[in-house]
This record gives C-alpha cells, sequence and structure tokens, in this order.
C-alpha cells in the first residue's frame, strides 16, 4: 500500500495535491467513523470511554508509529526508530491535545489521574533514564546474544523493560473495564455489533492511508522545492504520523466525547514508548542521538503541563486557554530545533 502511494503521488504536483485533500478527505471520515464506532461499542458493553480511548482507539491511531519505528529498527535506522516516537509524542501532548481542547474544554476521569496520566509522564522519564543516564552492565545470554546496557543506548534489556511496563499498563486498564460504571455525556449513536466492527476497522484504514497519503504527498513537495531532510523529519514527517491522533481528537472533541479524546492522546503515548520503543529496542539496540535529551524533555514538559491542569483546576480538566499555551510551548521548541539544524 504504501509503496502504491507513493508511486501514485510521486507522479506531478497536481496528483501530490490530490493525494494531500484525498487524505485529509479520509483523515476525517475515519475519525469520524472510528468515533462513532468507539463510542458505541464502549456503551453496547457498559465499558468506558476512555478505556476505549486508551486501548482500541489509541493502538489503532498508532499504526502508522508502529510502522515507521520498526522498520527503522529493522533497517538498523535507529535514529528515526526513536526520533519518530518522541517527535510524535510531543506533538500529541502540545499539538493535539492543545487543538482538541480550544475545540472543547477537556475532562479526565479521576482512574486516568491516578494511574494513565503520570504513566504519561513515566513514559519520558524513563526514556531520557534509559538513554542517557544507565551504568554499564554486561549479562551474556546463549539463545539472545549478548545483552548489555551501555551508557547512551536503550538496548533489549531496557525494551523488555518497556514491554514489561506495557503488559502493566494492559492489566490495569482490562481491570478497570470491568469494574468502571462510567457513563459519558456526549453523542453517542447505537449500532448493531457488526456495524460498530465495520466502523472501526474501515475508520482505522481511512486514517491510515489517509495519513499516508498526506505525508507522501507533503514529503515529496518539500524536497521538490529543497527543504532540507531535517525540516522534512521534524515537522512533515513527525506531524503526519500523528495525524489520525489529531483526527480523531478533534472529532472526537466536537462530539463531545471528551473521555476518548483524552484517552486516545495518553494511550497513544504509552503505546508509543512502552510497546512500539520497547519493541524496536529489542530488535536492535536504540543509540542516543545529538538533541535527543531536548527531544526527550520536550515530551516531559507537555506531560507536566497535562498534570498541572487536570491537578489543580476546579473541574479536573483542560481548558482553551491551556490549550492555546500548550501550542505555543510547541511552537518555540520547534522553532528552536530548526534554527539549530
Amino acid at each position: 500500500m504504501i509503496d502504491l502511494v507513493e508511486s501514485w503521488i510521486g507522479l506531478n504536483g497536481w496528483t501530490m495535491a490530490i493525494a494531500i485533500i484525498a487524505g485529509f478527505i479520509l483523515l476525517v471520515y475515519g475519525a469520524d467513523w472510528l468515533v462513532d464506532g468507539a463510542s458505541a461499542l464502549a456503551q453496547r458493553f457498559g465499558v468506558s470511554e476512555l478505556v476505549i480511548g486508551l486501548t482500541v482507539v489509541a493502538f489503532g491511531t498508532s499504526m502508522p508509529e508502529f510502522i515507521v519505528s520498526t522498520i527503522a529498527a529493522l533497517e538498523n535506522n535507529t535514529e528515526i526508530a526513536i526520533t519518530n516516537i518522541l517527535g510524535s509524542n510531543s506533538i500529541n501532548t502540545l499539538i493535539i491535545l492543545g487543538f482538541t481542547a480550544l475545540i472543547y474544554p477537556i475532562s479526565s476521569q479521576a482512574s486516568s489521574r491516578k494511574f494513565d496520566i503520570p504513566l504519561n509522564l513515566l513514559a519520558g522519564l524513563l526514556v531520557l533514564f534509559l538513554a542517557t543516564y544507565v551504568p554499564p552492565v554486561r549479562w551474556t545470554l546463549s539463545d539472545w546474544g549478548s545483552f548489555s546496557l551501555t551508557h547512551g543506548a536503550i538496548n533489549r534489556w531496557g525494551g523488555i523493560l518497556l514491554i514489561f511496563v506495557f503488559i502493566t499498563f494492559m492489566w490495569h486498564n482490562i481491570r478497570v473495564a470491568k469494574q468502571n460504571n462510567d457513563t459519558s455525556t456526549g453523542e453517542i449513536r447505537t449500532f448493531p455489533i457488526w456495524k460498530m466492527l465495520v466502523l472501526i476497522i474501515i475508520g482505522l484504514a481511512g486514517l491510515v492511508v489517509g495519513g499516508e497519503c498526506v505525508v507522501r504527498s507533503a514529503t515529496s513537495a518539500a524536497q521538490a522545492i529543497g527543504v532540507s531532510d531535517a525540516v522534512i523529519g521534524l515537522t512533515i514527517v513527525a506531524l503526519g504520523t500523528s495525524l489520525p491522533e489529531l483526527a480523531t481528537s478533534c472529532i472526537a472533541a466536537a462530539k463531545k466525547n471528551c473521555d476518548l479524546a483524552l484517552g486516545n492522546v495518553i494511550g497513544s503515548n504509552i503505546f508509543n514508548v512502552f510497546f512500539i520503543l520497547g519493541t524496536g529496542a529489542i530488535i536492535h539496540p536504540l543509540p542516543s542521538y545529538p538533541g535527543m535529551w531536548l527531544d526527550a524533555s520536550m515530551v516531559i514538559v507537555g506531560s507536566l503541563m497535562v498534570m498541572a491542569y487536570v491537578y489543580t483546576t476546579k473541574n479536573h480538566e483542560i481548558k482553551r486557554w491551556h490549550g492555546a499555551l500548550m501550542i505555543v510551548v510547541y511552537a518555540v521548541y520547534l522553532a528552536y530545533r530548526l534554527m539549530s539544524c
């Protein structure tokens, strides 16, 4: 599918423009179908939208990051495997939650404040720790080859640790799903179960294909006018792999399904670090790179801002002015990174 899209959009300027427009249409409709299907599924089985957002929706919208990072790790392109995750998580938190809050203030549930939001912060802290401060330790296993924790790398043991935390996260959500009786105040349509599943599958497919069309087309256009690869990587690719999360959360906010919007972003961040980055590190050790400290720090800053908002406000929500401030913070960070390239 990727090669087909890339060959089609690379023909000329008109096809690139058409692909971008088609991609955004797929993103909008895909997100709309996914939100309707996931919300109806949550209502049908008595599971909160937060749990659905943290699991089903988050995993689906994280597929672009999973594909990019896994292929990068397999091809020993370790810098892309890490920058893809850190860049996506910064955009997820600061840009996507920011724009979503501008559409409609994002409320949070007590269960999310107790576990998921702190785990989102731990994700950034753990990446920074594993990649820059882990002391050298070696342990050789005959079946796996040489395992080592060396300064400046997330290696296989670090990947195993990340996967273990991810399993704990999934176990927690299964337990919450069994006892959570929270009801949604958003707009939910009811469908037969088969139609819910069809909407979710088609919605996810629309998000993946639509995001691919936009990213490939915009990248080709940027290269055609002489934009550097560094700028493309920091802007188009990072934002492109986060387009499914952006479309899903904004549509969810417009439908006032705030739990789904918040769960989608927080869940995607957790999937990105603990599952996708963990998998990549197991495939191939991921060494740190110049600028990683700043990139990981921005992930942490975004997480701290979310925690500050939901813990200190009266209604435990991210307000519109909070969202605007998050967008400004990311704009300053991006400007600095672009100037330092």
